[in-house]
């Protein structure tokens, strides 16, 4: 690949602490961003937003690359995540979807049947050009600082194009899942066709890492993860592989399908707080980096105690490949933003006493 966004990339894969710890590389220190650093959280944030829906926002070049700056020079984090929303390429498309407050995504028009799948064409970089003019405008503001890009994996697209919205037990997805299996591969088989071709052209207009967030694959088994997911995750992060960014795969309440994540073609897998890094660490093997894993809630406990739990963090990432700091899900709304600059503050800084 060869673009101008990627001419310093040899250069930021050499010096940023993030990349190298994505690589397996030795960081000058280790590297920490949050998922949902770019968000309500910050007085900035809302203050932008006021008035604008989440969609609208998503859309809009300059917005985009303001919301996603302002987590980066208010913590001094070593990766800025791209402003966006995992059904973004979905809508981008013609999907009839919304993000409405309080609820999250709501399709007007679910899916149920093959006919349907229709709707879900490729997507185009014509699509999606105020995003990607975004990511090359970051590009130039972040400088030494890498952004990372990212796409819902398939299974939660899946999970909200089938549901209709947001759902606690997936009924209605499992129900396709299981009576319909034909019709269930054929629809994932298209969302992780639109997830790849999202992330690559994020890459191609200077991303320098690639996140892949399963936010319902919790709700699965091993065996139906096996069957009925893992080789859709698997095809969206291979389609990826020849632009030599780190990948990362992230999914919530996934420890018991951490090991089968790990075989997907990531290169460092995301770890939720309901699993402690060392063990996770042991499920991995020695041949994955990893991501996280504080608890989000932590960051309205006393100062101490926040500290003291990221170096246990930061000691158990010691045994991986690689660690990046995280939260082991995003940053939550009610978070006082210092709590999150104390705490970069404290992971730049540590160091091992042991």
């Amino acid at each position: 690949m060869t673009t101008d966004a990627h001419a310093t990339a040899p250069d930021l894969a050499t010096t940023s602490p993030f990349l190298r710890a994505c690589r397996g590389l030795e960081p000058s220190h280790t590297p920490v961003w949050f998922m949902r650093q770019a968000g309500r959280s910050l007085p900035e944030y809302l203050a932008i937003r006021e008035g604008v829906p989440m969609l609208e926002s998503c859309f809009r070049t300059d917005m985009v690359v303001e919301i996603t700056m302002q987590p980066v020079r208010r913590h001094g984090v070593d990766a800025a995540i791209f402003f966006s929303d995992i059904v973004v390429p979905l809508k981008a498309i013609g999907v009839d979807l919304d993000i409405v407050p309080g609820t999250g995504p709501v399709v007007a028009d679910p899916i149920r049947s093959e006919g349907q799948l229709a709707s879900l064409r490729d997507l185009e970089p014509d699509d999606v050009t105020s995003i990607t003019d975004a990511v090359r405008g970051l590009v130039q503001e972040l400088g030494s600082t890498p952004l990372i890009g990212f796409a819902g994996a398939p299974f939660t697209l899946a999970s909200y194009l089938v549901e209709g919205g947001p759902s606690r037990d997936h009924r209605r997805t499992k129900e396709l899942m299981y009576g319909q299996p034909d019709l269930w591969h054929a629809l994932l088989g298209r969302i992780a066709a639109i997830a790849g071709q999202f992330l690559r052209l994020q890459v191609e207009a200077g991303a320098s890492a690639i996140q892949l967030f399963d936010s319902w694959a919790g709700a699965l088994s091993p065996a139906d993860y096996d069957t009925y997911v893992r080789p859709h995750s698997a095809a969206v992060l291979e389609s990826v592989a020849d632009l030599d960014v780190p990948r990362i795969h992230f999914g919530v309440g996934t420890g018991e399908l951490l090991t089968r994540m790990g075989d997907v073609g990531a290169d460092v897998v995301g770890v939720d707080w309901r699993v402690p890094l060392d063990d996770a660490i042991r499920r991995l093997g020695p041949d994955k980096a990893v991501q996280g894993n504080l608890d989000p809630t932590l960051l309205f406990a006393p100062t101490d105690l926040v500290h003291r739990r990221a170096a246990e963090v930061i000691e158990a990432g010691r045994a991986a490949k690689g660690h990046v700091f995280n939260l082991g899900h995003g940053v939550l709304p009610a978070t006082d933003p210092d709590a999150l600059t104390r705490l970069v503050e404290f992971i730049h800084t540590y160091e091992r006493t042991a």
